[in-house]
């Protein structure tokens, strides 16, 4: 299946409808959007799309973090009336009658997971909902909710430089049968050779949030994915295309279905991104990519409480 991740970045609405139009004529199948990227309006864009190809797309957003997905000041929420009020704000917003996929964004600490998943169940008999998916679950957290309701996905961070995930959640997503939606599959930026110590502004929202973009970490970890480099000359690929074939490969090897979510601006990226799965890397290769996650240094998000390497 192909995957498109609409962007939360700020961007002229009509070169990203482009976009979109470009990518479902390129064969994407799949749109991931949330009610928190820029704050409805993206999930707002989507529904253009989806006035002229509902029929061609299967859409999943997402509901459950309060504040700005990007400030210090964002939290999680989870009760039942929240997950009610955001559907039906979202199915408004995409102008669709039906969420193929819905996620629970973040876990609310200070609501049982199977509430709000039992909530989330009511709008699957309604008919509002197909499936259900949660984010940055844990491995225990992701079997409470399948004892209320079956679960379609899981969607947490998963690349060449963030393997934590590989320890509890994906063997119990390919134990369970769920399928895993790795998001940042190119680390925003850092796998595919986009990002330098020079790029990255003093204000860049990265080196607030994730200290493995912070000054004293940048260099190391430079170092260790400069070898993704190699590797992509060696399989005649981009370093974007070899990072994602990686992913595709350790699906296999864990037994489950992985479709990597990729945000991009620009149809040339959705085009390099699709030829990854192409890509065929050699054993050599996938232990040469799979060793750069030992050198690398820093946690990937400042709040380990909020993702689900913190509560592990």
């Amino acid at each position: 299946m192909s995957v498109y991740r609409t962007s939360e970045a700020q961007v002229d609405a009509k070169a990203a409808l482009a976009t979109l139009h470009a990518a479902v004529d390129a064969g994407v199948t799949f749109l991931d959007t949330a009610d928190v990227y820029g704050h409805g309006g993206n999930e707002q864009l989507v529904g253009r799309l989806l006035a002229d190809r509902r029929g061609e797309v299967t859409v999943a957003t997402k509901f459950g973090i309060t504040g700005d997905l990007m400030a210090r000041r964002r939290q999680a929420r989870g009760d039942r009336a929240y997950v009610l009020e955001c559907a039906d704000a979202s199915l408004t917003r995409l102008a669709t009658d039906r969420i193929d996929l819905y996620y629970l964004h973040r876990p609310d600490p200070a609501v049982p997971i199977e509430e709000t998943v039992g909530a989330m169940a009511e709008l699957v008999r309604a008919g509002k909902v197909a499936h259900l998916g949660l984010c940055e679950v844990t491995a225990a957290e992701l079997r409470r909710a399948c004892a209320v309701h079956p679960i379609a996905a899981v969607q947490s961070e998963w690349s060449v430089w963030s393997r934590d995930v590989e320890a509890n959640v994906v063997p119990a997503a390919a134990e369970l049968g769920i399928g895993f939606v790795p998001y940042s599959p190119l680390g925003r930026g850092f796998l595919a050779g986009t990002v330098t110590a020079s790029s990255l502004d003093q204000d860049d929202l990265r080196r607030t949030l994730m200290p493995r973009y912070h000054d004293h970490n940048l260099p190391a970890n430079l170092a260790a994915v400069a070898g993704i480099a190699a590797v992509a000359a060696a399989a005649g690929a981009t370093q974007a295309q070899v990072s994602l074939a990686w992913l595709i490969g350790k699906g296999a090897e864990f037994g489950l279905p992985v479709v990597p979510v990729v945000s991009t601006r620009f149809p040339a990226r959705v085009a390099e991104n699709l030829a990854s799965v192409a890509v065929r890397l050699s054993p050599e290769q996938l232990g040469a990519l799979d060793r750069i996650a030992d050198a690398v240094s820093g946690s990937r998000s400042r709040d380990l409480q909020w993702v689900s390497a913190g509560r592990e």
